[in-house]
């Protein structure tokens, strides 16, 4: 190594080195000198001929054009360009002949570089191989009649025979620094407005075709195919190389670029212009990668306002299609095709995890239609991913005429009903176990990009689900639910509902739904058919509780969710049931073959045309139960025919009578009733609360062991049966005034005596009832034959009068009349 680099350092000191080393600098020198001279004879040339070069470039222009060009100055700039002469006109300007009308001027420029051969120039040509624009202002303008102020190039003369191998002045560059294009088309409603930096262009000709690759460095002010639209990628960067063809036969310019940046992003495009006097059509072709937010603030105000409400996590894969005339007045053609693969998608009603499309945005969905907003959908397919942590899928779905949006499409659903819990924040309803499917028509309208009164057709299958309604307080276990959404109604089918002990069969039917649900959900009403086999009704007085109902505020202006609506529609919508029941359970009454009809408005249960069998008779009724603070208020009209006093009477608890119990008392009850009271949270009459009027009578009774009677029959009746006394009539009317009975006419016609009781009973303090004896033995007056001659007997002989009155809380009988 240390060898080479001395040998290498020995050369270089070598007199032969110094000689050819001398002889190459003397050259140099020699060849700058020529440059200066040539230069220098330029700029004497120029000096000498300035006149007649600016008349032959004023000539060239004005032979060339229909308006008036202006050129302030000329210089000469020395060494710019060699060895091209290089020219720069300041003070610019190019006007067409009608500029006085529409004021808007083609070409504004402070300087402009003509680079011009030198081998032409000392011919006596002016050939123009490059063009220098700096901070410029070009306007083109093109008015309502289809005028422009380009159009001021004279047609080319067609060339004879003997001059067609004369070659024609070319410029095969041109270069933009700091100029202002703006593109006014007045016809066409379009406004295209760039700042560029920098434009970098060196064409090659074929004859009238040439090409070129152009560089471009600008700011987009304004792309807009209309005007009243907005602009394409407003205030954006534009930066790359295009590719650009000119055929003259087709009188058509070809664009393409790789890696075109439009702001922050880069773009694949292909392009075509047709620039002929009665062809103005265009087509742009766009592929890029993009995140949805940087896309959507590339398009026009119309469409990225609607954008703007959507967002996706990940860039998603775009092609835009525009095709149009630069004459016409409406919008292009636009076609946009997009490709998400588990995005993460938010919409204005929520988010969408797990997303995936394609999607393909069209302003010409009906082709006869226009490009308009009304003729614009949206068209997604295969559409899968989570809302809310509900699965999703979609084949196909379409949001037709953007000015006042609809979508249609079908969604399925396959899940674990637990996923529900987390649909909503208000814990109104907890789901613990169960699966669901849904196989669903949709059409929806779109207010303000929100999803608004979908209506669906198809059925949703729950299967063993389990829930609790936590306003209500009902829990449910292994429920199967069968929902059928048809146009005319909503049919509820297939539903075995558990609730502790109880199994319940429900099918129901909403008449109207799609439009009642959404409008007036109190209209609503829900048709129920339940059939239980076995059912105990204290334990479904909880159904009636009475949720306690908040005033919700709305923060922000937050919508009304689907949940939210949900409740609102449970809450206020009417329900009706037609109940059928083997065996009804209630405290310790047991009924048989039971039927009725149940409407729920609220938290308001009104029952009609109620039966049931038990204690061996029957039991129509209407009745109305109402929760009233944490009880219930109960209203009743009830007829009761032959049932068995004693069962009866032990399934009320005696209806809170203490003088006596059923082992005292047997027959066959039939009474009617219209009363009202409360019952408590456990299902238990409250005594002391009833209200109302009760007419009875009993049939094959008898009175066992009843006290107050054994107590007198000791030693008023000793020869007498006082504690088996059977009846031939007792009957009654009493009206309930809550602590207090009314008893009035109150008639015993027994085997023992007979006895006429009026007065107060009371559950309290306060008893007073008159008790009218005749001391006759009333055995034998069953026997007679009319009701007649027993009254005619009933007060023969000796008759006592005496009270049971209240002593202490203690029932005390004692001499004396009732008083008047």
């Amino acid at each position: 190594m240390k060898e080479t680099l001395l040998q290498i350092k020995t050369f270089f000191q070598s007199v032969h080195f110094k000689k050819y080393a001398r002889r190459f600098g003397i050259f140099i020198l020699i060849l700058i000198g020529l440059l200066l001279l040539a230069c220098g004879g330029l700029s004497i040339y120029f000096n000498q001929n300035k006149t007649e070069i600016i008349a032959k470039i004023n000539t060239k222009i004005n032979e060339n054009i229909k308006g008036k060009f202006h050129i302030g100055d000329f210089q000469y700039k020395f060494l710019t360009g060699f060895p091209n002469f290089t020219l720069a006109l300041k003070g610019v300007e190019l006007k067409d002949n009608k500029w006085n009308t529409h004021h808007h001027t083609l070409l504004k420029a402070q300087e402009i570089e003509a680079r011009l051969n030198v081998w032409s120039l000392l011919q006596k040509e002016v050939n123009i191989h490059k063009i220098l624009i700096n901070d410029a202002d070009i306007y083109i303008y093109k008015t309502k009649d289809g005028y422009t102020n380009s159009n001021i190039f004279k047609a080319k003369k067609k060339k004879s025979p003997e001059n067609k191998s004369k070659p024609e002045t070319t410029i095969d560059e041109i270069d933009l620094s700091d100029v202002h294009i703006i593109i006014d088309n007045q016809l066409g409603n379009k406004l295209f407005d760039f700042d560029v930096h920098s434009l970098k262009s060196k064409v090659d000709y074929d004859e009238d075709d040439w090409n070129t690759d152009l560089f471009i460095n600008t700011q987009i002010n304004s792309l807009a195919f209309n005007t009243v639209h907005g602009s394409f990628a407003k205030e954006k960067e534009l930066k790359g190389t295009l590719s650009v063809t000119y055929h003259a036969d087709k009188q058509k310019i070809d664009v393409s670029t790789k890696n075109l940046k439009i702001g922050s992003d880069s773009f694949d495009i292909v392009a075509y212009f047709h620039v002929g006097k009665s062809n103005s059509l265009f087509g742009i072709n766009i592929n890029t990668r993009i995140l949805w937010s940087n896309a959507s603030h590339l398009l026009s105000g119309n469409i990225s306002s609607k954008l703007n409400r959507f967002d996706l996590k990940k860039p998603i894969d775009v092609n835009c299609d525009l095709k149009g005339d630069l004459n016409v007045h409406d919008d292009p053609k636009i076609v946009v095709q997009a490709v998400a693969k588990n995005n993460k998608l938010t919409i204005p009603d929520g988010q969408i995890d797990k997303c995936n499309f394609r999607g393909i945005f069209t302003n010409n969905f009906k082709p006869k239609d226009g490009f308009n907003d009304p003729n614009s959908a949206v068209i997604l397919t295969r559409f899968s991913g989570e809302y809310e942590n509900i699965p999703l899928s979609i084949p196909q779905v379409v949001i037709s005429n953007l000015e006042k949006p609809i979508a249609t499409g079908n969604v399925s659903s396959d899940f674990d009903i637990e996923r529900l819990n987390e649909v909503s924040n208000e814990k109104w309803i907890h789901f613990e176990e169960g699966h669901a499917k849904a196989n669903l028509k949709f059409q929806f309208d779109i207010v303000d990009l929100y999803i608004n009164k979908p209506r669906f057709i198809g059925n949703i299958d729950v299967d063993n689900a389990s829930f609790h309604y936590i306003p209500k307080n009902v829990h449910a276990v292994k429920t199967n639910i069968h929902l059928d959404f048809t146009e005319k109604a909503l049919l509820i089918k297939q539903i075995a509902y558990k609730h502790k002990k109880n199994t319940i069969f429900v099918e129901g039917k909403i008449d109207n739904f799609l439009n009642l649900y959404y409008d007036v959900p109190e209209k609503m009403i829900v048709n129920w058919k339940i059939y239980c086999p076995n059912i105990d009704l204290k334990q479904f007085l909880g159904v009636l509780a009475s949720s306690q109902k908040k005033k919700t505020v709305l923060k922000n202006n937050k919508r009304t969710t689907i949940s939210n609506h949900l409740r609102n529609v449970i809450d206020k919508c009417v329900v009706v049931i037609d109940i059928k029941a083997d065996k009804i359970n209630y405290n310790k009454l047991t009924a048989t073959n039971t039927k009725a009809t149940i409407s729920m408005l609220d938290s308001k249960l009104v029952i009609k045309n109620g039966s049931l069998q038990t204690s061996g008779g029957s039991i129509t009724f209407n009745s109305e139960v109402l929760p009233n603070g944490k009880n219930y208020a109960f209203s009743s009209n009830a007829q009761v025919n032959r049932v068995d006093i004693a069962s009866f009477l032990r399934s009320f608890n005696n209806f809170g009578i203490t003088s006596f119990n059923p082992n005292n008392i047997k027959g066959r009850l039939t009474s009617t009733a219209n009363v009202s009271g409360f019952i408590n949270s456990r299902g238990e009459l409250i005594t002391n609360s009833m209200h109302g009027k009760l007419n009875f009578k009993v049939n094959q009774g008898a009175l066992l062991n009843f006290e107050p009677i054994v107590k007198v029959g000791k030693f008023a009746f000793p020869f007498r049966d006082v504690k088996n006394i059977t009846f031939s009539d007792l009957s009654g009317n009493l009206n309930m005034r809550g602590e207090q009975i009314d008893v009035n006419n109150l008639t015993i016609s027994s085997s023992v005596l007979n006895i006429d009781v009026d007065g107060i009973y009371s559950f309290g303090r306060g008893t007073n009832l008159a008790l009218t004896i005749p001391l006759r033995n009333s055995k034998n007056d069953a026997k007679l034959a009319s009701k007649a001659e027993r009254d005619a007997v009933r007060e023969r002989g000796f008759v006592l009068h005496l009270l049971a009155v209240d002593d202490g809380g203690k029932m005390k009988i004692k001499w004396g009349k009732k008083e008047k």
